[in-house]
């Protein structure tokens, strides 16, 4: 019974994973995408790792989780991985005030971004 199973929308050689409702905006959370977006998956853990920013700590969870469903799900090689996309995706913003002069108000906006990370296997070129 239940449900057929969906067609694989991603080639054979490839895997993703996707976090939703980060709190940092788009802009900021590209800026650390951007970073690792071509490298291999050791280069690209070892810059987030020792990025700066505060958001890399959950760019590198989702990494690792792409690289996990890589060798899990699909039975890749972990040591030929490259980060192939890395996109960044707007999410819901909450909307707050904060009192200002002469009775009006400051609107302050909180947005939430949606990162999707993922990972090819490449053949080694002898």
């Amino acid at each position: 019974m239940g449900k057929a199973a969906r067609e694989r929308a991603l080639p054979e050689n490839e895997a993703k994973a996707v976090t939703r409702n980060i709190r940092v905006s788009p802009q900021k959370l590209n800026l650390v995408a951007a970073s690792i977006r071509g490298k291999k998956v050791s280069a690209a853990l070892a810059d987030l790792t020792f990025s700066k920013k505060r958001i890399a700590r959950d760019v590198k969870k989702t990494l690792e989780s792409a690289i996990a469903n890589a060798e899990n799900n699909h039975d890749l090689d972990v040591d030929d991985l490259v980060v192939s996309q890395a996109f960044v995706g707007k999410a819901l913003v909450m909307k707050r005030w904060t009192p200002r002069a002469r009775g009006r108000v400051g609107r302050i906006e909180k947005p939430f971004s949606n990162l999707t990370i993922i990972v090819r296997q490449v053949e080694e070129s002898a």
